[in-house]
């Protein structure tokens, strides 16, 4: 079985959130071996590039197979694009693969240099909390997409 990793800067505050996120996780579980690992959050005052800098240090040993960042200059997919990608991974042997979602301030080039690709959902902002969401119940549509399931319409 894969194992799909998503790692996060920061933890989930809000409830309503951490509820849809381990709902999708649970769900995942008969797709993949499913984990979410937190990077450190950083607080560096006003200086944004010092913050992106240590929340890149603190991600890099958290980077595990094939490695995706979330970034808004990245590659837009279509649910079925996105699946056939993992698709293409598992097919090709891939045993692991790591999704990385940056900081308020976004991924340090570190990170975005170490992926093997950069995935974008849109060119709007979103909270982080929310977007985590978005990430977990699109890995789930991507397995019901493969799966053959009837979740994706």
């Amino acid at each position: 079985m894969i194992k799909i990793n998503l790692v996060c800067v920061g933890k989930v505050k809000e409830k309503y959130f951490a509820e849809g996120i381990a709902e999708y996780a649970k769900r995942l579980k008969r797709f993949c071996d499913f984990a979410i690992i937190e990077a450190a959050e950083e607080n560096a005052g006003d200086n944004a590039a010092a913050i992106i800098y240590k929340e890149g240090k603190n991600i890099l040993p958290k980077l595990r197979g094939a490695v995706f960042a979330f970034a808004i200059e990245g590659e837009k997919y279509s649910s079925e694009k996105f699946a056939e990608k993992i698709k293409k991974l598992t097919d090709k042997g891939a045993g692991e693969i790591t999704f990385v979602i940056g900081g308020s301030y976004g991924l340090s080039d570190e990170i975005k240099k170490k992926a093997d690709g950069l995935v974008s959902f849109s060119d709007m902002t979103f909270p982080h909390t929310l977007f985590r969401l978005l990430c977990v119940e699109q890995i789930y549509r991507a397995f019901c997409i493969i799966g053959g399931t009837p979740y994706h319409k």
